[in-house]
């Protein structure tokens, strides 16, 4: 609607602008290019607009649920909310007007952005903005909450869009999010590269990289986010056999989208790595495993409020007459 338009466009910085009924922003300079962030948008878009789309959320719609989670463990009301990375909705799936007063989705896929959920619940507002992860279009100090599901292990410049969801917090209010960790599919990796290694006499990369679980931790702290919290788990999944799994990850618009990607791959490779994999990670039911490694992260934007930690040198009793 108009209304909501106007209301959009005034958390926008200046040099964004609505077009048509979708907000667009351009994209900005980055400090690494592992990534053709223009192929990962196709990638969704046509995933968004699959028939069956919702057939592959089932990994999202999990995570977003424990994201949520995490937001409902900090006993406070979030007046306005961002989902950076929104896809088809998957956070406001969960939302309730307990949590939240308005939320705002953002993705750099469109199409995801017009097909997402909103929250169930009527009274939450839910605003709908078409904006790369990579170029933030938000005012400072906007979101009392922002959110990210499964969506910035994509990101060329991860430093760079940390720093820029601080920027548009308000002090004292946290991003809450989940990302894809290193170990994340290692079956289907290990076994595209034997079996390339077998049939072609080498390997290329298949799997786009993920971050380093102990490097997190310290990117949201270079960042500028006080109070950090990482937590791991692991999810897998059987799958009736990796042609399945690589169906799901292409549903889902997990396909790699690295620069030095090769875009085919032999159809004898294909096989010995199918036979690879169910002989390596099969179960006795016939299914083959993926691993799904996830971290989970809360950061928030320093404020004096916060609790600091104590001078050094002012404690009143030593450890030593603690342990005796």
């Amino acid at each position: 609607s108009l209304y909501s338009a106007m209301v959009v466009k005034r958390l926008l910085r200046p040099t964004f602008a609505i077009v048509g009924r979708c907000l667009h922003t351009s994209r900005g300079a980055r400090a690494m290019n592992v990534f053709d962030r223009n192929a990962k948008r196709l990638q969704k878009n046509r995933a968004a607009s699959a028939p069956d789309a919702a057939t592959y959320d089932y990994l999202r719609d999990e995570v977003a649920s424990s994201v949520v989670d995490r937001a409902c463990d900090v006993s406070r009301h979030f007046p306005v909310a961002l989902d950076l990375g929104c896809g088809r909705g998957h956070v406001a799936k969960h939302m309730s007007k307990d949590i939240v007063g308005a939320l705002y989705q953002s993705d750099m896929a469109e199409r995801a952005v017009l097909s997402s959920a909103s929250v169930p619940d009527d009274d939450v507002t839910t605003y709908r903005v078409v904006a790369d992860e990579e170029s933030v279009p938000f005012q400072s100090d906007t979101f009392d909450l922002v959110t990210s599901c499964l969506s910035l292990h994509w990101v060329n410049d991860l430093p760079g869009t940390l720093g820029e969801i601080k920027r548009i917090l308000k002090p004292d209010s946290p991003v809450i999010g989940c990302m894809f960790a290193g170990d994340t599919l290692y079956e289907l990796r290990c076994s595209l590269q034997l079996a390339e290694t077998e049939v072609e006499g080498g390997f290329s990369p298949r799997i786009s990289p993920f971050v380093a679980l102990r490097d997190l931790g310290g990117l949201l702290t270079g960042a500028g986010f006080s109070l950090v919290t990482v937590d791991t788990d692991e999810i897998q999944i059987g799958y009736p056999s990796m042609h399945q799994l690589l169906q799901d990850l292409k549903g889902m618009g997990e396909t790699n989208c690295a620069w030095n990607r090769r875009n085919t791959i032999r159809r004898s490779t294909l096989q010995g790595a199918a036979k690879i994999y169910r002989e390596k990670y099969g179960d006795a039911d016939g299914n083959v495993m993926a691993t799904f490694q996830l971290i989970y992260f809360i950061g928030w934007k320093p404020d004096p409020s916060q609790a600091q930690p104590a001078r050094r040198g002012s404690a009143t009793v030593s450890l030593k007459d603690l342990t005796s």
